[in-house]
């Protein structure tokens, strides 16, 4: 044998060892540092999951006060069904701060995709309910004014009630740009709704007003273009949709709302979007 030989057995028998000395010793240093790459990934893991199940919850919440709001169009009280719905996103709010609790300290972009579609589908209702009262469009800075919350579990029961608890914890939630464009973006599906249920009771200007709101938004969207998020471009054809179908309950309110009776013109506009929606091969 010669000495290279020699020199290559010698190091594999000194790297077998060392590998029988690693299983044998369950405590070694690499071990330990492995044990903490786990307990690490699976922390990470189980927060993920727990924000999973809080943004399904948002979403169900959420559609529940839009399905809610549809109904404006038809009670006397109207009043008493935004406070109603104001109350169900009240409770979102508060899952929303259960998010916000999971993230403190954390980089949220690293959970990102696990809240993203309860965010978006909170959007959506935020903005509708602020479209009925005040006709325009909420602003990132107004919803995010919202989402600030008190956690005062390790707070001082003797406080003021004036005052925050001593030892109270602020915790602020922030929506990213993009999931309020993509929010706003589906909210023009539930104005085209509207639109239809207005016509059906009678309301004759409401789609008026909607079709020049529905234009703003359209023009602001194609302003950002290919420029935005990839799913901002993706929502683009579903708002074209939304405005074409609203632009065209206009025109035949304008050209034959006086041949139609005003019970008929929600059937009219209905059988029209669904002939739409065939010829875009939508159903």
């Amino acid at each position: 044998m010669n000495k290279r030989e020699g020199e290559g057995w010698s190091r594999r028998n000194v790297e077998a060892a060392q590998e029988r000395d690693v299983h044998a010793n369950p405590s070694s240093a690499v071990i330990a540092v492995f044990k903490v790459f786990q307990q690490e990934l699976d922390s990470r893991h189980d927060k993920y999951e727990r924000l999973v199940k809080i943004s399904r919850d948002i979403t169900i919440e959420s559609k529940r006060a839009i399905f809610l709001l549809h109904r404006v169009t038809n009670v006397p009280n109207a009043e008493g069904v935004l406070n109603e719905a104001e109350g169900k996103l009240d409770g979102v709010r508060q899952k929303i701060g259960q998010i916000a609790e999971e993230l403190r300290g954390e980089d949220i972009y690293q959970f990102h995709r696990a809240f993203t579609p309860g965010i978006q589908e909170y959007v959506e209702a935020v903005s509708f309910l602020h479209y009925i009262r005040h006709r325009s469009l909420i602003s990132l800075e107004e919803i995010n004014a919202r989402l600030v919350f008190m956690n005062t579990e390790n707070s001082d029961p003797k406080g003021s009630a004036g005052a925050p608890p001593s030892g109270a914890r602020v915790l602020t939630f922030q929506v990213t740009p993009a999931d309020y464009l993509l929010g706003v973006a589906d909210l023009t599906g539930e104005l085209m709704r509207l639109c239809i249920g207005s016509v059906g009771n009678g309301d004759i200007d409401t789609p008026f007003q909607l079709s020049q709101f529905l234009r703003q938004i359209h023009d602001g969207f194609s302003y950002i273009g290919n420029t935005g998020p990839y799913e901002v471009s993706k929502k683009l054809h579903t708002l074209r949709q939304s405005l074409g179908k609203v632009e065209d309950a206009c025109y035949t309110l304008r050209v034959r709302g006086s041949e139609i009776p005003k019970h008929m013109l929600a059937d009219v506009f209905c059988s029209r979007t669904t002939h739409m929606d065939t010829e875009e091969g939508v159903v």
